[in-house]
């Protein structure tokens, strides 16, 4: 590659330094998986996550200037600075398009069919990851110490996951211990990527079960059962099909957890997270004994000062 120049060679400077950072840090901790650069110059747009030996490039959607033609030779031009950088080769650097909006509506639609997977490790965990055809690759790198808590109080207990999307916080229940592990989704599409990521890690666990359901009436339906552990991040808005009703994070978030304390046993917890970035958690009217704010807490060193998610710990 030539020598970057003018807003390049800022990106390339910015994008290096940042790179060395964090990548010591996850080699201290031994972390493959991780965040390097999330819009960091308003000239480039761009999350950029790396997973192991590919990197993932998703680009904010945003009125610019640019011709069809220009705007290719800027996006080439990014990828070989990234390529540059973190000395993965442009062929292993997959982008993708993603609109900004609040809601999170669009963000399992199919966009490829390339399926090109591949398997990642995160906390002496397996995880299968698709970087071509989806706007998500099926691992959630902003709820990795979240996961890690999850694992740790898992001993011995029942664990519902609830929108569990691909079941990583399913596989690290049964990493520690759990004794039952129930993980619920209306996509069949990631309930099947969910049970193969468990028999990936844990093929002789015969206590998982995985339920193709509509989480608002799961909840509604499953009040005869218990769980020690229940966690919960919902999208911000879907109005899928296979829906009776809407989601509305921000309208629904109290019946939601309050739902939920129906179902933990006592002193149990449930892990709640959302996007929303203007979301505001409506305390009085949760039916529990404590609610905690962990969003700080569960914070990874990636996302630093850039993320837009909070997490609380409720317990019953």
């Amino acid at each position: 590659m030539s020598q970057p120049s003018g807003k390049y060679l800022m990106f390339y400077n910015r994008l290096q330094k940042v790179y060395k950072h964090l990548n010591k840090q996850a080699s201290r901790q031994g972390i493959s998986c991780f965040r390097i650069y999330d819009h960091d110059l308003p000239e480039f747009p761009l999350i950029i996550e790396l997973y192991e030996q590919k990197v993932y490039v998703s680009e904010y959607k945003r009125k610019h200037a640019l011709s069809d033609e220009e705007h290719d030779a800027w996006l080439t031009q990014c990828q070989e600075i990234i390529a540059e950088v973190t000395t993965i080769p442009v062929n292993e650097i997959y982008v993708k398009l993603r609109k900004r909006k609040e809601d999170r509506k669009d963000q399992y639609q199919k966009l490829d069919q390339a399926k090109n997977e591949t398997i990642v490790h995160e906390g002496g965990l397996k995880f299968i990851v698709n970087l071509s055809d989806y706007l998500d690759t099926g691992l959630f790198l902003d709820h990795r110490i979240t996961r890690g808590m999850v694992k740790e109080i898992a001993g011995n207990k029942k664990v519902l996951n609830l929108f569990c999307y691909t079941g990583s916080f399913s596989v690290y229940a049964i990493a520690g211990g759990a004794g039952a592990v129930t993980s619920v989704d209306l996509s069949k599409t990631y309930l099947d990527w969910t049970e193969r990521n468990v028999m990936l890690n844990f093929p002789e666990f015969t206590q998982h079960q995985a339920i193709h359901a509509d989480v608002k009436q799961y909840l509604k339906e499953a009040a005869s059962n218990s769980f020690d552990i229940i966690v919960m991040d919902p999208p911000t808005f879907s109005n899928s099909k296979r829906m009776e009703d809407i989601l509305d994070i921000q309208r629904d978030h109290v019946e939601l957890i309050n739902d939920c304390m129906q179902l933990l046993t006592e002193g149990g917890i449930l892990f709640f997270s959302t996007n929303y970035r203007k979301f505001q958690l409506d305390r009085p009217a949760i039916k529990a004994n404590s609610v905690k704010d962990i969003t700080k807490a569960t914070t990874p060193f990636d996302f630093a000062g850039k993320l837009h998610r909070q997490c609380f710990s409720i317990t019953k």
